[in-house]
């Protein structure tokens, strides 16, 4: 079998028309809602949109790639060789252009593997690294899901369909809790035969016990590092996100919309997770449609189609814009260093026929 250090560079960067076909629809489809929604008077707003909130909003797009940079080096301690920021940067767009570019974001961890595969670092390492990545992420959301419903249940909180929300954070905490006891006990329940949900293929099977192994696995690896080291990730995580969603809240002021930050957040995960249901990239259609829906009730039509926009424009298209030369000039490189499968058998390899 092949390691990623010594796999054809082709398959791993190599676009199919319907790949280009579906980035451009996901790149497209913002424009052509903002038309659709908010008309002429949402590109108006678009025009008028302050230069100073503009820039703060890229201030604080580069701010997130550097936090994640720090986390990256922070969690590979120095097992992938010497690795500046700069470095640690570059791996960090052009995984995020890989995932922003690619159904579901199937295309970041692996990009991410490879990468540090290039320096060394093996894929199984590699993958616990992405697990602690991903880890740090849960339990911020975790934490924010479960602060959303105490302030929506302890405060007064002026929310458009407040009881249809609260309902639904209380699903959501529910689930949650269902869903880490269920974690908790997992091998347990992979082993009794009741519940073998023989309804399902086996195939099917087989890829929802890799998923929730994984998910366990990514818990457990990140709640077993050192205190000093998992109070800094999840001190990067949580400054990261806070930025990361407060894009959203700088583009509502920009077109002159007046909505609480805190509805700005649950709006965009809300949003952000009906986005995973999305067959093109980004989550690109559902992001959109379900951010402006959120937002239709407290501004005007014309206001939340600009706001959409901008979120979108750097949110999204920026992270493509911005990895789109990492990821080509990695894929070079690899191209050039990686010797080829089809090509000729080395010498010595010849000497045993």
């Amino acid at each position: 079998m092949l390691s990623f250090s010594h796999a054809k560079p082709s398959a791993w960067w190599r676009w199919r028309p319907l790949q280009v076909a579906m980035i451009l629809l996901a790149l497209g489809l913002p424009l052509a809602l903002t038309a659709w929604i908010g008309g002429s008077d949402a590109w108006q707003r678009v025009r008028q949109f302050p230069l100073g909130i503009l820039l703060l909003m890229l201030f604080l797009a580069c701010l997130c790639w550097n936090l994640n940079a720090a986390r990256l080096r922070l969690m590979l301690g120095g097992r992938a060789g010497p690795l500046g920021q700069r470095g640690a940067l570059g791996i960090e767009l052009a995984s995020k252009f890989a995932l922003c570019a690619t159904p579901g974001g199937s295309g970041g961890p692996a990009t991410l593997l490879v990468l540090l595969a290039q320096r060394g670092l093996p894929p199984s390492k590699g993958s616990a690294v992405f697990l602690i990545d991903q880890g740090c992420d849960m339990l911020f959301f975790l934490s924010m899901l479960g602060g959303l419903v105490i302030l929506s249940l302890v405060s007064d909180v002026n929310w458009p369909h407040q009881t249809l929300v609260q309902s639904a954070l209380a699903g959501l905490v529910a689930c949650a809790t269902l869903v880490s006891l269920l974690v908790y006990q997992l091998p347990r329940l992979l082993r009794a035969r009741r519940f073998r949900l023989t309804w399902l293929s086996r195939d099917r099977r087989r890829r929802l016990a890799r998923g929730c192994l994984g998910f366990r696995q990514a818990l457990k690896v990140t709640l077993s590092l050192p205190p000093t080291t998992l109070a800094a990730m999840l001190l990067l995580t949580t400054a990261h996100w806070l930025m990361r969603y407060s894009l959203l809240y700088l583009a509502v002021l920009g077109v002159g919309g007046d909505v609480d930050w805190v509805w700005t957040f649950l709006t965009q995960m809300l949003a952000m997770a009906a986005s995973q249901l999305s067959f093109l990239p980004g989550g690109a259609g559902a992001a959109e449609v379900g951010v402006g829906s959120l937002l239709l009730p407290l501004m005007a039509a014309e206001q939340a189609a600009a706001a959409v926009l901008i979120w979108r424009l750097i949110s999204y298209h920026l992270y493509l814009a911005a990895g789109a030369p990492f990821f080509l000039s990695y894929g070079f490189r690899l191209f050039r260093r990686s010797p080829s499968i089809d090509g000729p058998v080395p010498e010595a390899k010849k000497e045993h026929p």
